[in-house]
C-alpha cells in the first residue's frame, strides 16, 4: 500500500483514475489530478507548503518534489513527465513540460508550457524557461527552440505512454 500520510492536519488528495505505486510517498497538502501517475520511490512531500499537481501528470521513479518553508509552493500543471530521480522544489512548471531524469529544478523557477528541461540538468534558483525551449546543462542554459517533432516525440509521447504503463497495474 502507498504511503500517503497527513501532516499538520491536511490529508493528500489524490483525483480519479490515478496510479500510485505502493511505495510511493504522498504527505499532507498535496492535490494530484485526474489520471496521473506516481511511480516506485517517488516522494511528494507537502509538509512545509503546498503542492498542486495537474492532470495526467506522471511523476517517475525517485522523483522529489518539496517546497521551503512558508516560501515556496509547486505548481504543476497538465500532460507533464517528471523523470525518474529529478527533484522539482518549490517552482512553477506549466502544462505540457518534459523534466528530464535526475534534472533539478529549484525554488521560484518557472518553466513555461511545452519545454524540456534536458536530463541532469540544474536550473538555477529563479530561472525562468520560456515557451518552447529546451534547457541543458549545469547551470542549465537555453539550447535551442523545440521543433513541432520534437515536442510530439518527446514530450507529448511520454506523457501519453506513462498513462498507458499506470494502466497495467490499475
Amino acid at each position: 500500500m502507498s504511503f500517503i500520510i497527513s501532516c499538520r492536519g491536511i490529508d493528500p488528495e489524490v483525483g480519479e483514475d490515478c496510479w500510485i505505486a505502493p511505495n510511493a510517498t504522498l504527505v499532507g497538502d498535496v492535490k494530484l489530478g485526474e489520471s496521473c501517475s506516481v511511480w516506485f520511490n517517488a516522494v511528494i512531500r507537502g509538509d512545509v507548503n503546498s503542492i498542486r499537481i495537474g492532470n495526467q501528470v506522471n511523476i517517475q521513479d525517485g522523483a522529489v518534489l518539496h517546497c521551503t518553508f512558508e516560501k515556496t509552493t509547486v505548481q504543476i500543471g497538465n500532460n507533464v513527465s517528471i523523470g525518474h530521480n529529478a527533484l522539482v522544489h518549490g517552482c512553477t512548471i506549466e502544462d505540457n513540460v518534459l523534466i528530464g531524469m535526475g534534472a533539478i529544478v529549484m525554488d521560484n523557477c518557472i518553466v513555461k508550457s511545452g519545454s524540456i528541461i534536458a536530463a541532469g540538468a540544474v536550473l538555477l534558483e529563479n530561472t525562468v524557461v520560456e515557451a518552447g525551449e529546451l534547457y541543458a546543462g549545469v547551470p542549465a542554459k537555453k539550447v535551442k527552440n523545440i521543433s513541432k517533432e520534437l515536442f510530439e516525440g518527446e514530450v507529448k509521447r511520454i506523457a501519453t505512454n506513462y498513462k498507458l504503463y499506470s494502466s497495467w497495474f490499475k
